[in-house]
């Protein structure tokens, strides 16, 4: 009797012979977790026939005598089987680290495969930020080429993004496309997400106001979070590391209702261990405590009609300074502190309308609390944000794909700085702005091989007026694995100073503003060429860009005039940003992963002195090369996998209090490298352990100080001249103020590592 089945299968693969067609049935799982890939597409090369698998990954297609099968999902390689008699298939698909064919949506606002979109946008998936496990996103982007996390204060450790050379505030950060327009969304944008919601990271080098207006002068860096549907049952990921640090991240998938599905993920993470490696009675990393929870809805609606909504909550208490310090100290100024409670909560969605055509609601809001005391300096700020867009998604003939929409952005923000105040009558002055705008874009398919984008986008400010932005790219398809990519045109930035510089926020400077702050414009080209290699056992994919980025009105903060004192104003001249990054991704056997990446770049202002003189200055913290490393090798069968990544950056500039300062002017060439290794214990868990900063590399080596004065962190014991200078004595020989600001590395040295992953389909 058990025989019956297997000569019931065998029948009927004989009779559909006689027809000239076979059945083919099998398994499409993850070749390394085993776990089964819904929804992966299985294709007759030799026909349009396919199917999509099932929940379990199961599939069956009739195919014709001789015909192979290509098996395609969503962050996996592409697979070429051919099928031998009625064997039942058990097909492993490999994870992608950095993906050639995924779908993107940063550049178009459009979900389209990375190799159709005529903007380049780089992908990493989960598989990539794995290599080098963080707990928060703003680390994880170190081992990206062109991107690095900068810190701006080694109390607090806060800091921002740095893409091509370009500082945080032109960073825009998104959420499943939705911008999250707020103060230090570059920083606490990045905090607290979820490492197992994260579907993948989309990165846009270059301006992208055309889509998504003001912040996205410089680059744009979105998050796409998991969909319900897709996301396995329970994820979690344990982590511990010598420097008693610990971050449990957690993801759970439950229905909320017949039609709703639900992802909800928490992210905790606790740091309360003083360290003083350096000596300086300061501590070296900045003390945190964070909880964030992130839930996202889902809506079944008819005809496939998009619906979601998503929430997220984030606090933190952060404080650095005097190893004596305790809450008792907050805004006194007997022992030195600084201490940040931060309460942000998101709330982002979109909403297909019930129409013929395609309408897209989308929608933002974002409320930003701080409470914070740099020293006996209080800073307390509030910021609410609101963002919707109506997008309309239109197909005009064969060629054209049109997308047009309007926006509002609402702004309301509010600190006890100079920034909000009437420097006339010193009233109270919060910030309340209306930004509308409309945008119109046409992708032309001139030809198969050729893709044209035309865009325009116009916004007007209350103070600022019109602000236009027109935008251009260009896909040439040389062959199906190599494209050349055009993209040209211009961005803008509102002010709004809570955003431009962490150190403005210290109590190290004050802050003066000298003139009506105008909005900045920038204009740039960028030229993308990348190249595919196939071979029987070995993937090579090569992208190589080089951009130029032309800045009117930049507002750069002055650090040299006054020591004491940070001056905004509007570059009187211009300034450019120009460069050339490589990237290599090479993959053979399915066991050994290389990706690599160099990053040679040039970032200058130009302004007029005193003697009208045209004069060149490289702005502080930004390095004139870099390079970025993830070298990988698994060995599937006995579940183990070896991660090697690292960084490296050349001198930058770095900002001194004085011209007596004796702590060198430029930063020494440093690297953070980091080792890993991986065991899958079975389908539903997995250890890892590791060390990070392998070289214990800090900047705090080989220089006499890190923090000038920290003994002195008040200024209490410094004398002045006459013209308001800082008098050289035998206390202060160098003529200094307490100055936090000198960092350019994180300053935390070697560290072991381990956790534990589990995962519930």
């Amino acid at each position: 009797m058990k025989q019956k089945p297997f000569f019931l299968l065998a029948a009927f693969g004989w009779s559909t012979c006689l027809f000239g067609q076979s059945p083919v049935s099998g398994v499409v799982l993850d070749a390394q977790t085993r776990q089964p890939v819904s929804g992966a597409t299985v294709s007759c090369m030799d026909s349009s026939y396919s199917v999509l698998a099932d929940a379990a990954g199961c599939f069956r297609l009739v195919l014709p005598p001789g015909s192979h099968i290509r098996i395609s999902a969503t962050g996996y390689e592409t697979k070429q089987v051919k099928p031998v008699g009625q064997e039942l298939l058990q097909i492993g698909l490999y994870p992608l680290e950095k993906e050639m064919e995924g779908v993107v949506i940063s550049g178009t606002l459009k979900a389209v495969r990375r190799t159709e979109s005529p903007v380049a946008v780089e992908v990493y998936t989960p598989q990539f930020l794995k290599k080098n496990p963080a707990p928060g996103l703003f680390e994880s982007l170190q081992n990206i080429n062109g991107v690095r996390p900068q810190l701006n204060c080694s109390v607090c450790n806060t800091g921002d993004i740095h893409i091509n050379g370009l500082e945080g505030p032109y960073t825009m950060i998104a959420i499943d496309g939705m911008p999250v327009i707020s103060s230090l969304a570059s920083v606490y944008g990045l905090y607290g997400i979820p490492a197992q919601l994260i579907e993948r990271v989309e990165i846009v080098k270059g301006p992208a106001s055309g889509l998504y207006g003001a912040e996205a002068i410089g680059g744009l860096i979105n998050i796409i979070t998991k969909s319900p549907e897709k996301a396995p049952a329970f994820t979690a990921n344990l982590m511990s590391t010598s420097w008693q640090e610990h971050a449990i991240d957690a993801g759970i998938k439950f229905r909320a209702g017949r039609k709703i599905s639900s992802l909800l993920g928490i992210h905790y993470y606790n740091d309360r261990q003083r360290e003083d490696k350096n000596r300086d009675q300061f501590t070296d990393v900045a003390l945190q405590h964070r909880i964030s929870v992130f839930n996202k809805l889902r809506f079944t609606r008819k005809q496939n009609r998009e619906a979601s909504l998503a929430a997220r909550y984030f606090y933190e208490d952060r404080w650095g300074g005097d190893l004596r310090w305790t809450k008792q100290f907050r805004g006194t100024d007997s022992i030195y502190g600084e201490s940040i409670y931060t309460s942000r909560w998101e709330l982002f969605g979109v909403y297909q309308l019930p129409v013929q055509e395609k309408f897209n609601l989308s929608y933002s809001a974002t409320g930003h609390m701080q409470d914070s005391y740099y020293g006996d300096i209080p800073f307390f700020a509030r910021q609410l944000n609101g963002f919707f867009q109506l997008t309309w998604d239109k197909k005009a003939g064969p060629a054209h794909s049109l997308l047009a929409g309007i926006s509002t952005r609402l702004n309301r923000y509010d600190d006890n700085s100079t920034a909000t105040r009437d420097t006339l009558t010193g009233n109270n002055r919060p910030e309340r702005s209306i930004l509308p705008g409309l945008f119109l874009q046409d992708e032309w398919q001139l030809h198969k091989s050729h893709l044209l984008l035309l865009g325009i986008r116009a916004d007007h400010h209350p103070v600022h007026k019109g602000i236009f932005t027109p935008r251009l790219a260009w896909k040439w398809k040389l062959r199906e694995t190599q494209y050349f990519r055009l993209n040209a045109g211009s961005g803008f930035r509102v002010v709004n100073l809570f955003t431009e510089e962490h150190a403005a926020l210290t109590g190290a400077r004050a802050v003066e503003i000298q003139e009506t702050l105008r909005p900045e414009k920038s204009y740039n080209v960028n030229l993308n060429y990348t190249w595919q290699l196939h071979r029987k056992r070995l993937t090579l994919l090569a992208d190589i860009s080089t951009w130029y980025s032309y800045f009117s009105n930049q507002i750069l903060p002055d650090y040299d005039a006054d020591p004491n004192k940070i001056i905004y104003k509007n570059l009187d001249g211009s300034a450019a940003s120009k460069g050339i990054t490589i990237n290599l991704d090479l993959r053979y056997r399915q066991r050994l992963s290389v990706i690599a990446g160099i990053t040679l770049q040039q970032v200058q202002k130009t302004q007029i002195n005193d003697n009208g003189q045209k004069i060149r200055i490289s702005p502080v913290l930004t390095e004139k090369w870099s390079g970025t490393w993830a070298i990988s090798y698994s060995v599937p069968a006995s579940g183990w996998t070896f991660d090697y990544t690292g960084n490296v950056y050349g001198p930058m500039r770095l900002p001194l209090v004085s011209v007596f300062d004796p702590r060198p002017g430029r930063s020494p060439v440093w690297s953070l490298q980091n080792i890993q290794c991986t065991k899958k214990l079975n389908t539903k868990v997995e250890c890892f352990a590791g060390i990070k900063n392998l070289l214990n590399w800090t900047p705090a080596k080989n220089i006499p100080f890190l923090i000038a004065r920290s003994g002195d962190p008040f200024d209490k014991q410094i004398q002045y001249e006459q013209n308001g200078q800082i008098r050289v004595t035998p206390d202060n020989p160098y003529g200094l103020s307490f100055d936090p600001s000198y960092i350019y590395a994180p300053n935390q040295g070697r560290r072991v590592f381990a956790g534990l992953r589990f995962i519930i389909r």
